[in-house]
């Protein structure tokens, strides 16, 4: 591993099939030992990867088995068991002669495969100087800090508003207690939940570019936002608004101008923390 790259240990823990926790809780491993782990890994992956296209085309040989007989030495290393029971189902496969099921189980393993080993790449970093995943601590010390500090961090509130003063008075009331972003223009909210995830919405109802209730499908489109709580401000209170927001799958609503203190209760009802990772 060049020494201006690490991985984002968080990233990696959103990895289901990355079993770093147990392999932190089973080894005495450094964190940079385990990155150089992953290093070897990346640097193995293409050889095992095009073995298992050959296995999918029944054009698999002694030394595409060779190369996934060691790729599974290595995921013993790492604690993979999924992608070792995986490799061996290809490998059984080819030593009773059945081509048409090795090639059926190669063709499954490898798209897996390929997209895991993928997921891995794109959790390096460029390392910063103050790196602390450059530090000899424990892999399983690190992921202890990690957790305390996800305890710890502020919940993530999203306001959207064509008022610059509405957004401003949500964040000046709410900032002490939570995480909060804001947006002036409702129509790039798409870009904005590519790199945010917020724990509750505080969702405008009348915006010149795009309404609040057109908004809930575009937050509802992302897997991670099916139940996340949205709360409307609104200064049209009125009975078919509100029954039309909570019909769209809004949890609450305020009136405009708002009341500080019910702000912070409606949110407080309704915020649940999302972990992480």
């Amino acid at each position: 591993m060049e020494n201006n790259e690490y991985f984002d240990v968080v990233a990696l823990l959103k990895q289901s099939d990355l079993r770093i926790r147990h392999v932190a809780g089973t080894y005495a491993i450094t964190v940079s030992e385990y990155f150089a782990m992953l290093s070897k890994f990346l640097e193995l992956a293409p050889g095992a990867i095009r073995a298992l296209r050959r296995f999918e085309g029944r054009d698999g040989d002694k030394d595409d088995y060779k190369d996934l007989d060691s790729m599974v030495s290595y995921l013993k290393e790492l604690g993979w068991e999924k992608y070792i029971t995986d490799f061996y189902t290809v490998l059984g496969a080819y030593d009773t002669g059945n081509w048409k099921l090795a090639a059926h189980h190669a063709k499954r393993v490898g798209d897996n495969f390929k997209e895991f080993c993928s997921q891995i790449t794109t959790a390096k970093r460029t390392k910063k100087a103050d790196s602390l995943p450059d530090t000899p601590i424990l892999l399983k010390e690190y992921i202890k800090l990690l957790d305390k500090e996800e305890e710890n961090r502020k919940l993530v509130i999203l306001a959207v508003d064509d008022s610059l003063v509405i957004l401003k008075s949500v964040a000046s009331v709410l900032s002490d207690t939570y995480k909060v972003y804001t947006l002036l223009k409702p129509g790039e909210l798409e870009t904005v939940l590519k790199n945010l995830t917020p724990e509750l919405f505080l969702l405008d109802y009348q915006m010149p570019e795009i309404n609040g209730f057109d908004l809930v499908p575009i937050i509802r489109s992302h897997e991670e936002h099916k139940d996340t709580p949205i709360i409307y401000l609104t200064s049209e209170g009125t009975f078919d608004n509100v029954t039309a927001a909570l019909a769209l799958g809004a949890s609450d609503f305020v009136v405009k101008p708002f009341n500080p203190d019910v702000l912070r209760e409606r949110i407080a009802k309704h915020i649940v923390r999302k972990k992480n990772y």
